[in-house]
């Protein structure tokens, strides 16, 4: 029973993020919203909106609390947590650039990876940023399958996992499979260092973080929202989109009359 209670934590954190923004990183800016991500059919609309009114609620009493807690500790502190993070997600990003056809930014995160994790401590300085690597970009397997041409599917709210859709759900399912290494280490091997509860934790604390960074971006946008559901909607479909375009500006085409959003720096 005891495995089985551990398992089932294990999954439902291992997507990682908030509540609220599963797939989404880093701070967040208001931005216009663009018409050309509103094609993804939101087929359960009824359940997704029940599932993220439950997802809000956990976010009120457990994952906001938190982050307001967590955004109390020094800087040098929050900001080495932020970069052991990121260090830890080149794992899935360095095998989905492979994937992507990307084998000179392969390389490059590479010798981040080990830089980071050796002269770094594990991540807690980014090294590679002050020898001058290029700006870092994660990538999944959601993207990975987006930029071989698979369309998004249906719309989806996952329950505590957040904002989804079917390609990019089954491009989660990819790290149980074994495409997360670090997953694979700590949770399906036999180490005496890594295991599962330490894999959750680290997945926790990620989504603490992402909330802790954008605490107020999440705020403003739920109180100037008709419809919170739909501006989080619209905002996750247009991120996916610009991560998939490797895109580091705002799409084009926006309308004046748009509601304005937030989109991941």
């Amino acid at each position: 029973m005891k495995n089985l209670f551990k398992a089932f934590f294990i999954l439902i954190f291992i997507f990682s993020s908030n509540p609220a923004f599963a797939g989404s990183d880093g701070n967040i800016e208001l931005t216009k919203k663009n018409k050309k991500n509103q094609t993804t059919e939101d087929c359960f609309e009824s359940i997704n909106r029940a599932s993220f009114a439950f997802n809000q609620g956990l976010d009120k009493v457990i994952f906001k609390p938190i982050a307001k807690g967590y955004r109390k500790l020094p800087s040098p502190v929050r900001n080495g947590t932020s970069n052991v993070l990121d260090n830890l997600s080149n794992l899935i990003t360095i095998p989905n650039n492979v994937l992507q056809g990307d084998l000179k930014e392969a390389g490059t995160n590479s010798a981040r990876l080990v830089i980071n994790t050796t002269l770094g401590i594990f991540g807690i300085f980014d090294i590679a940023d002050v020898l001058g690597f290029p700006e870092y970009q994660k990538e999944d397997y959601g993207q990975t399958l987006g930029s071989w041409g698979l369309g998004h599917g249906c719309y989806l709210v996952l329950p505590v996992l957040g904002p989804s859709t079917v390609r990019d759900t089954a491009g989660m399912f990819v790290n149980v499979m074994g495409g997360d290494p670090y997953y694979r280490i700590s949770v399906n091997g036999n180490n005496e260092y890594l295991d599962g509860e330490l894999y959750a934790a680290t997945k926790m604390l990620s989504g603490i973080d992402f909330r802790a960074k954008n605490l107020e971006s999440l705020d403003n946008l739920e109180e100037n929202s008709m419809d919170f559901y739909a501006s989080v909607k619209s905002l996750y479909l247009q991120d996916r989109e610009r991560k998939i375009a490797n895109s580091k500006i705002n799409l084009e085409d926006m309308d004046e009359s748009d509601w304005e959003e937030i989109e991941t720096k």
